[in-house]
């Protein structure tokens, strides 16, 4: 009988590791911590103060247009409230703490629409203007479909009526879409129309999947081929969340999240919590080798603490769970360890953490890994906030009031 696998040692793990990509000037992502575009340090003239775990949507509208546009920024972060206390220095600088906030050439600049509205008049306009009546008016359907989306999955009001309602809605803007002809964006090129309503029909998708069962991407073409086309953009590759991230994150924000215990709804969440995530309709393609990579560096940049916050996680069986992502091939973790495995596996943060398919290759591998251990569950996740996503352990001590005045 040939015997188990061993785990690789850690200095085995290391050398499989990937090289650290260059953040400056490579695809977008969210551990960069300032943008050149080719351009050299001193043209940088923006700040963007966006929240640590890559997550609020605000602050995604414009990481976006700061991408698309490829204009030079610093990036500082701050907690979430609902991940952890705020920090000191940012409530001295915007009293309400709320984000995003944007440094431009020293002033200081607050809530999403006035930031884009400041870029815009720095930078130039991403294919037509905030203020243009016809952005003005697909903001309006934005809103409204924001609107609908809420009242169906918080609850509000009768299910079946909320869901009509939502999907009439969900129609409009669908129609809107495709009344571009054979072009995938609301208007006749990319512009800040698709920008604003990236981030909340991102949310939308995962949370209907999860608490209704609904697939917005199946039930509407033109908003399928809107998603399709995003997926070709690095500035929404590299800023986007997964199904995962965004259906237990959006409770504590929302004051809650209704499953309206469909048999779909029950199926999806199942798949979304345990697997298999292949497939999932929140990213293009399978992962491969280099995701993997990307996974495998990631845990391995962050293991000590790690290993320190997690107190349920064995030292053993995170290798043992790490040589399956790096290998390919199974290897036993420790009697009882399966719990903690799972613990870390629903603690992954997309993009924070790392991408969408480097994330589905390890959510894998932990699973699969515990599975061989039995089928003990981590702690469960907290519904009215996000604690145990508390940044402070991984936190860089650097971070600090950035310059403003004149």
């Amino acid at each position: 009988m040939s015997p188990l696998p061993q785990p690789l040692a850690w200095a085995e793990l290391d050398a499989l590791a990937p090289p650290a990509p260059d953040r400056i000037h490579g695809p977008a992502s969210a551990q960069a911590r300032w943008r050149a575009f080719g351009q050299p340090e001193e043209a940088v003239r923006v700040v963007l103060i966006r929240d640590h775990h890559a997550w609020c949507p605000y602050c995604q509208k414009v990481w976006l247009w700061l991408e698309e546009q490829r204009v030079p920024y610093r990036i500082e972060t701050v907690s979430m409230r609902c991940y952890g206390p705020k920090e000191a220095w940012y409530t001295r600088l915007v009293p309400s703490g709320m984000l995003p906030a944007v440094v431009l050439d020293g002033r200081l600049f607050t809530e999403s629409d006035r930031i884009l509205a400041a870029l815009e008049a720095a930078f130039g306009v991403l294919g037509a203007g905030l203020d243009t009546p016809a952005v003005q008016a697909l903001r309006r359907l934005e809103r409204d479909l924001f609107r609908a989306w809420c009242q169906w999955l918080c609850g509000h009001g009768a299910d079946a009526a909320a869901a009509a309602d939502f999907d009439r809605w969900a129609g409009r803007f669908d129609a809107a879409l495709a009344g571009q002809g054979d072009g995938p964006w609301l208007l006749d090129r990319f512009s800040t129309a698709d920008v604003v309503a990236v981030p909340f029909l991102e949310r939308m998708q995962a949370s209907l999947l999860y608490y209704k069962g609904y697939d917005l991407r199946r039930r509407w073409p033109a908003i399928d081929r809107w998603f399709q086309a995003l997926e070709e953009r690095p500035s929404w590759r590299g800023s986007r969340s997964d199904h995962h991230t965004h259906v237990h994150d959006l409770p504590p924000q929302l004051g809650g999240c209704c499953s309206n215990g469909s048999p779909a709804a029950q199926a999806w969440a199942r798949r979304i919590d345990h697997g298999p995530w292949d497939g999932l309709s929140d990213a293009a393609g399978s992962a491969g080798p280099s995701d993997a990579a990307e996974a495998l560096g990631r845990v391995l940049r962050h293991r000590h603490t790690l290993m320190q916050v997690r107190p349920d996680l064995d030292d053993t069986a995170l290798r043992a769970a790490l040589t399956r992502l790096a290998t390919g091939r199974p290897c036993p973790p420790p009697a009882g360890s399966a719990a903690g495995l799972r613990s870390l596996r629903d603690r992954i943060c997309v993009p924070r953490d790392m991408g969408v398919l480097a994330a589905r290759t390890l959510r894998q591998a932990l699973e699969e890994t515990a599975a061989l251990d039995g089928d003990a569950q981590g702690e469960p996740l907290p519904l009215g906030h996000r604690h145990d996503q508390d940044p402070r352990p991984f936190r860089p001590t650097t971070a600090g009031l950035p310059h403003t005045g004149p």
